[in-house]
């Protein structure tokens, strides 16, 4: 039997990725955002020190687990190892949300530590149907999956990236995480339309939304954008996210900072900002979490 969710539900407001330097910040203080995001690979542990802040946060908020290792779009079959792991932890901790992202990260038992684009074909999008399937059938859970960033288009790219990621939800009954930033810089790079695209998406379908910084690269040649994480959301970024919430209401929502990672404060801060946004602009405001 396939769950949406678990008892616990993400609020629609902000949440943000848990870092263990902000650990004392969170753990144990009063409620200053509505919910935290981990990657489950930092957990899949057999015991220690980290599974035991895991399990303090937990006791405060509700979590979101979002995969970044399990090559979904690799059109192999997923590590069963892996798949054992994060059955375990989601039935250990209970997630409110499951995710993962429409990338590669392994060939041929090879992991590549990074998130490398899956070609949007007929044959790609069926392969990663059958992984979603696996994913939602070992967990007992049904997951989002992640739009990708895209650097250059594939020339083998047969299929709108829109029509791709829809059809593969539709037919495996998941959900979409949309990440907003990621719709910016795949339209900047490639040179479509993010507005169109963000306006094209099932709303019915979104789950969770992601915000986050990004940077241009260093290259003075030609200007392409970075998804590095680094910095805070870009007002670009809010205008779609605006745009997103307008139409379709308010989702839970998480800023991104994973890297030049601020302190707790900034952080904070950037989680209070997009609160407003969806105060402001969704059809349905924030659920208040009590502190």
């Amino acid at each position: 039997m396939i769950n949406s969710q678990s008892s616990s539900r993400l609020p629609n407001r902000a949440g943000v990725g848990f870092k263990g330097e902000h650990a004392d910040d969170v753990i144990g203080q009063p409620k200053q955002v509505g919910w935290f995001e981990i990657h489950p690979e930092n957990y899949m542990v057999a015991g220690g020190p980290r599974l035991a802040v895991l399990e303090a946060l937990r006791a405060d908020y509700p979590l979101s687990m979002h995969g970044v290792g399990l090559s979904l779009g690799g059109g192999e079959r997923l590590d069963p190892h892996h798949l054992a792991d994060l059955k375990r932890l989601v039935e250990r901790f209970e997630p409110a949300m499951l995710s993962e992202h429409i990338a590669w990260s392994s060939h041929g038992g090879l992991y590549m530590a990074d998130l490398l684009p899956t070609p949007m074909t007929q044959q790609s999008r069926n392969q990663l149907v059958e992984a979603i399937d696996e994913v939602q059938t070992a967990t007992g859970r049904k997951i989002l999956i992640e739009n990708p960033t895209s650097y250059l288009a594939l020339p083998q790219n047969s299929i709108p990236e829109i029509d791709f990621i829809t059809e593969a939800a539709r037919r495996s009954g998941c959900g979409l995480l949309i990440d907003v930033n990621n719709i910016y810089i795949s339209a900047c790079n490639l040179g479509f339309d993010a507005s169109d695209y963000v306006d094209a998406i099932p709303g019915d379908l979104i789950g969770e939304i992601h915000l986050a910084g990004h940077e241009a690269d260093a290259n003075a040649d030609e200007t392409v954008l970075i998804d590095t994480h680094s910095r805070p959301v870009a007002d670009p970024v809010w205008a779609l996210f605006d745009r997103l919430i307008a139409r379709i209401g308010a989702r839970p929502t998480l800023i991104e900072w994973d890297n030049d990672v601020p302190d707790w404060a900034t952080l904070r801060a950037e989680a209070a900002l997009a609160d407003r946004h969806i105060e402001r602009f969704s059809k349905v405001g924030p659920m208040r979490v009590a502190s």
